[in-house]
């Protein structure tokens, strides 16, 4: 391939991007047009896809990270032939269009993850070489690799001042994730000036102290040197690569190196001027050159012979290891063993009971060596969280012969196939690796960590909705019963503000029944990430004899007491501890012959999802008078209670003190929800 193929290549992919964002009046052309070359070096000569098949199990993985150059990725997707068309790149930042303003999962064929936020794909990509690393320990053979793909992502400044990308950076060193790769544009500009007025550390250092390997690019127009730096990425099998490439920011255009190219479009003027500084035609608009078209198409017929050996290597591997490639073949299609909750436990009636995180304990046990896709860890909270996967070994690279114990380590020991992952205190890195490891496939994710910690992955949780990504969540220490801490570790606004996030289920169990049942719940349901939200303290196991199966769960909503009234005289409705709170009201109450009934609501967002008839059932529009009762903040509870009903909650901080003694002083004790029930009804 000759240099001019190189350089029209190349500007294809400028062009294409400027035309976009020129016709859209809107967008970011100072990336596209400094990063094209190493896009086209990567896409070219070291990507490992089949366009015709985007989903083609293993592929290598590219993360825009620095999603506002949206435009350089569906340049990409165009002309290697993902299915984009010109129509498409015209509609660019449209309604209803395959190129929105930011690359969207499943919106976009060939766009592995939604990134816009900055530092959240950068994040993604370490939880996408985790989950490869993971599979290729737990299943590759000697004579049999069947998991053999790399991630590569394009970040920006922007990416590598946030501090999720640190967090995630600082993991991904330590793991030696020596198959991720990313190429840094470092134009030395941000949206609003030059970097040197906040951003001058040494950043290669920085990476260097993290474990990663650094290359430095000296000019980002050098293809040949793009092309050797990728080349001793790949070499380094142990330690992730940082490429540092030295750009310029909206490059041949007269706003280069200026931060006025980086998120407006350059104007008809200066778009005339650029294409006639860098030899492309004026006209037509999104001009791609047969020659350019055909190299760019090569893809094609690479990616069909790579899918092509790799379906051989996998019959050779079902041939030689029948089981586990049935394994591999079904975690792949997100399938779930079968008997996989066989042994899911059923706690007894215990009117002092136990903790749901501890509840939660035994059901991780009972069926994590079922659930070989389930993994996961806390962000350095396991003696709190209870999340550690016992005996399934930590994710980590296997130590030295002569290396001391870790105290703390899974008894399992250390490997990539192990399934605990420690993420260290990095809640945001977090959220975001195990995104990356739902988009993935293969795998049934989770983190942990406290539930006011929510508060730091918030961007990922979001995301993660967004994407419908089966991503898990588990949430200890759930309310002023922490306790001793104090206001600083104890949610209040969290819950309403998790169940305000579109697409997102939130589930908080009333005792140790309900929490296998939301459990069960939260590993079936595909497609949308499942917050389970868990207490420290313990809570009474309900007698099942006397209250409904913990089944009723899965609708969000369910009576729980009372279900003989159908004319009740007040509804109390719960979630969580406070469950066992209104049972016992409600035994106070009928002792004064009033007709109580109890309702668990341990999820809005599943009661909401059910039928208007079973809703009603549940919720008699007749009944006016309701009492809501959770330890946290009472926003949102007045479309069940309605106007004429109450909450029991609270709406300010806590306080230091035993949880006993808190949950006295803040109102929720029997005697409280009692007087409260009273006043409704005027008795």
């Amino acid at each position: 391939m000759s240099d001019s193929l190189d350089q029209q290549c190349i500007d294809t992919l400028r062009f294409l991007s400027v035309d976009m964002v020129q016709n859209a009046d809107s967008g970011h052309p100072g990336l596209p047009l400094d990063a094209a070359p190493m896009a086209y070096v990567l896409w070219t000569r070291h990507l490992k896809h089949h366009p015709a098949n985007p989903l083609w199990a293993d592929r290598d993985r590219f993360v825009l990270s620095a999603g506002h150059g949206s435009a350089l990725l569906y340049s990409l997707l165009n002309v290697t032939g993902y299915g984009l068309t010109i129509d498409d790149l015209r509609q660019f930042r449209q309604w209803g269009s395959r190129t929105p303003g930011h690359p969207e999962r499943g919106h976009t064929a060939g766009v592995e993850v939604t990134t816009g936020p900055l530092g959240q794909g950068l994040a993604n990509a370490v939880g996408l070489a985790i989950a490869e690393a993971q599979l290729a320990g737990a299943y590759n053979r000697d004579g049999h690799v069947v998991v053999d793909h790399r991630t590569w992502c394009i970040a920006s400044d922007g990416d590598l001042m946030e501090g999720v990308a640190s967090e995630a950076a600082s993991l991904a060193g330590h793991l030696k994730l020596g198959k991720l790769v990313c190429l840094y544009d470092d134009n030395e500009v941000s949206l609003s000036a030059g970097t040197a007025i906040t951003f001058t550390e040494d950043r290669a250092k920085r990476f260097e102290a993290y474990g990663w390997q650094t290359i430095h690019v000296a000019d980002g127009n050098d293809v040949a040197a793009i092309d050797q730096a990728l080349k001793d990425a790949v070499a380094d099998t142990t330690r992730p690569t940082l490429i540092l490439v030295r750009t310029h920011l909206g490059y041949g255009s007269p706003k280069q190196d200026s931060f006025k190219a980086h998120g407006s479009p350059l104007g008809e003027k200066d778009v005339a001027a650029t294409k006639a500084k860098l030899g492309w035609p004026a006209e037509p608009a999104f001009y791609v050159p047969d020659a350019a078209s055909r190299k760019f198409l090569e893809a094609q017929t690479a990616g069909e012979k790579a899918e092509g050996e790799w379906n051989q290597r996998m019959q050779a591997y079902a041939a030689a290891f029948p089981e586990q490639a049935k394994e591999l073949e079904s975690r792949l299609r997100g399938e779930l063993p079968e008997g996989w909750d066989a042994d899911m436990p059923a706690f007894p009636a215990d009117a002092k009971g136990l903790s749901t995180r501890v509840a939660g304990k035994q059901i991780l046990a009972a069926i994590g060596k079922k659930l070989p896709s389930l993994m996961g860890g806390s962000a350095d909270l396991d003696p709190s969280t209870f999340t550690n996967l016992v005996g399934l070994g930590d994710f980590n690279p296997a130590p030295a012969a002569d290396a001391k114990p870790i105290e703390g380590a899974d008894t399992g020991g250390a490997s990539w196939a192990g399934r605990n992952l420690h993420f260290g205190v990095r809640e945001h890195a977090m959220g975001a690796i195990v995104n990356g490891m739902a988009a993935h496939g293969g795998f049934i994710p989770y983190g942990s960590t406290f539930l006011i910690f929510s508060d730091y992955m918030r961007p990922a949780i979001r995301l993660a909705a967004l994407q419908k990504l089966h991503a898990l969540h588990v949430f200890t220490h759930d309310s002023i019963a922490l306790g001793e801490d104090g206001p600083t570790h104890q949610p209040i606004e969290q819950l309403v503000s998790l169940r305000a996030i579109p697409g997102l289920t939130v589930i908080r169990p009333a005792d140790a029944n309900e929490t296998a049942v939301a459990w069960r719940v939260a590993v079936t349901m595909k497609e949308r990430p499942v917050l389970l939200v868990l207490t420290r303290q313990d809570v009474p196991t309900l007698d099942r004899s006397k209250h409904p199966s913990a089944n009723g769960l899965a609708n969000g909503a369910y009576i729980i007491g009372g279900a003989e009234y159908d004319k009740p005289d007040i509804i109390l409705i719960a979630s969580g501890s406070e469950v066992s709170l209104i049972t016992a009201a409600a035994e106070t109450l009928g002792q004064d012959g009033l007709k109580v009934r109890c309702v668990s609501m341990p999820s809005w967002d599943l009661f909401d999802a059910q039928p208007p008839a079973y809703r009603d059932t549940v919720l008699p529009p007749a009944v006016t008078r309701r009492l809501a009762v959770e330890a946290g903040a009472t926003l949102g509870w007045q479309r069940y209670v309605g106007d004429a009903g109450d909450v029991v909650g609270i709406d300010h901080f806590g306080a230091s003190a035993p949880a006993k003694t808190l949950l006295k002083e803040f109102g929720f004790s029997v005697d409280n929800v009692v007087a409260r029930a009273r006043k409704l009804l005027g008795t």
